[in-house]
């Protein structure tokens, strides 16, 4: 997700091509080391295995064309009891190296017992996708704020149109439930009656999705950082905004803590005063470093609400900011695009985030109502509510939504919220346990999907081992101290 709610950089995803699919169905998977087949891969990792299940591009017909999954494995190094299949999020993420981290992270003990089975949703990196550039034509800066918007997003529109174009019907096709369809089809291809599943932000969504579809399919089911059982981006951006603000707030209380080492002011509201008037002074009088970026009131707005780990860094650049310095922009990564292991692995798609969302979100596809919205936001959240990205990336899409579906099951369930997070806020945990049942339990942090980073991490290899869920609230990492 762009700032804190997207994907780290912009992602270009691959282009379909045929490929050989390396499954056979009476045989099961040909896994080969990943080192050894796929573009891009760590030469240093030995463990994890790849392979391509294919399956149908439509399963109205599944006689029809079909397309080609990458799936990624880690063994069980003791005595192996199944499979756990994740999902990193999104939508767009790639989950191929997702076994690795967590074999690497403290839920590393999942790896006792279960395969950790990782793989790229179609539309994403080793899967077949679509090689959609973006035009990075700019506005003319004369035009006004408005205006330069609506240039953007005609521009992007376009784009979107003339990748759609490419290949409608695989556009058509990147739906959460098709994505859960191909999950099951992962399933088979592994010989598993029933898998685990471990998801987080869109993973959730998608973890929803195929207990819904496949109950009796389903082991136990984690769900960490839990998305709202209905997708509208309009909601979203609106929820998550009001999250931000709070988050706004809390960061100038925690400045105003430490105002001996940043000198903003000794109280909240003294401190947000500072920030926003440092803000509108940037806004009226940019400012060019060294390197050639300019700092300007966005720049600024940009570090007010993130996440807990980083306010030591964002203080001191905003004082460095305030004194007159120019904090070096942060470097965005290069894309890359390519097709099948040849492909030279971005992480994700951002087209094939849109797709999927806009293929599922009701919100307006109009520029007005979205600015009108946008402008609503920012009366209600001055610093936050700028920060909106989900509802405009619909604006210009061609075809009418049809909402995901999510319901009840019989099968073990624990979904995981965090209380302080702005990316998926805490109440969408407990929408979500409404309507689909679940023990939630509550990580008391700020953090994105980081119960495989904690301690209580110990909580999701006990669920997974015996199908014991909770119910209590786990200690997040303190919140940290200004650098010395």
């Amino acid at each position: 997700m762009p700032k804190f709610r997207s994907l780290a950089s912009v992602f270009m995803a691959v282009a379909v091509v045929p490929l050989v699919p390396t499954v056979a169905a009476a045989e099961g998977l040909d896994w080969q080391p990943c080192a050894s087949i796929a573009k891009g891969w760590d030469a240093d990792d030995q463990r994890t295995e790849c392979a391509m299940v294919t399956v149908p591009l439509d399963y109205a017909d599944p006689g029809g064309r079909t397309i080609d999954i990458a799936v990624s494995r880690i063994p069980a190094i003791g005595t192996r009891t199944g499979a756990i299949v994740f999902n990193p999020g999104g939508p767009g993420q790639s989950g191929m190296t997702t076994p690795r981290t967590t074999a690497d992270s403290k839920a590393a003990g999942l790896l006792e017992h279960y395969d950790l089975i990782g793989f790229d949703p179609r539309g994403v990196d080793y899967s077949a996708g679509l090689d959609c550039p973006e035009d990075g034509t700019q506005p003319d800066p004369g035009l006004s704020e408005k205006e330069q918007a609506r240039f953007v997003a005609e521009r992007d529109a376009a784009a979107k149109r003339q990748c759609i174009a490419k290949d409608p019907a695989l556009v058509r096709s990147l739906t959460t439930p098709n994505i859960a369809r191909d999950l099951d089809r992962i399933r088979q291809a592994l010989g598993e009656d029933k898998i685990g599943y471990y998801g987080i932000s869109w993973g959730t969504a998608l973890g929803a999705q195929y207990r819904t579809l496949f109950d009796d399919h389903v082991d136990k089911m984690l769900l960490d950082s839990v998305m709202s059982p209905k997708l509208d981006l309009t909601a979203m951006d609106d929820d998550e905004t009001t999250a931000g603000e709070k988050t706004f707030h809390e960061f100038s209380a925690w400045i105003a803590d430490y105002d001996a080492v940043y000198h903003f002011g000794a109280d909240e509201p003294t401190v947000v005063k500072a920030l926003l008037d440092l803000r509108a002074e940037l806004a009226a009088h940019p400012r060019k470093g060294p390197d050639g970026s300019v700092v300007n009131g966005e720049t600024v707005n940009a570090m007010l609400a993130d996440p807990r780990k980083q306010w030591p860094d964002l203080a001191s650049r905003l004082a460095t900011i305030r004194d007159g310095g120019t904090p070096a922009a942060p470097r965005a990564a290069a894309p890359a695009s390519g097709f099948g292991w040849d492909t030279e692995r971005t992480g994700g798609s951002t087209f094939q985030q849109n797709a999927l969302l806009c293929n599922e979100s009701p919100s307006p596809r109009d520029f007005d109502t979205v600015w009108q919205h946008r402008l609503e936001r920012i009366q209600r959240n001055p610093v936050a509510g700028s920060q909106g990205i989900w509802e405009q990336r619909c604006i210009g899409w061609p075809s009418a939504a049809q909402q995901w579906q999510f319901g009840p099951g019989k099968s073990q369930l624990q979904l995981v919220g965090h209380t302080f997070e702005p990316v998926t806020p805490i109440g969408w945990a407990y929408a979500m346990q409404r309507q689909i049942g679940g023990a939630l339990m509550t990580v008391e942090d700020d953090a994105h999907g980081s119960l495989a980073s904690l301690p209580c991490a110990a909580a999701a290899v006990t669920f997974f081992d015996t199908g014991r869920t909770t119910t209590e609230s786990c200690p997040g990492p303190p919140i940290p101290t200004p650098k010395s």
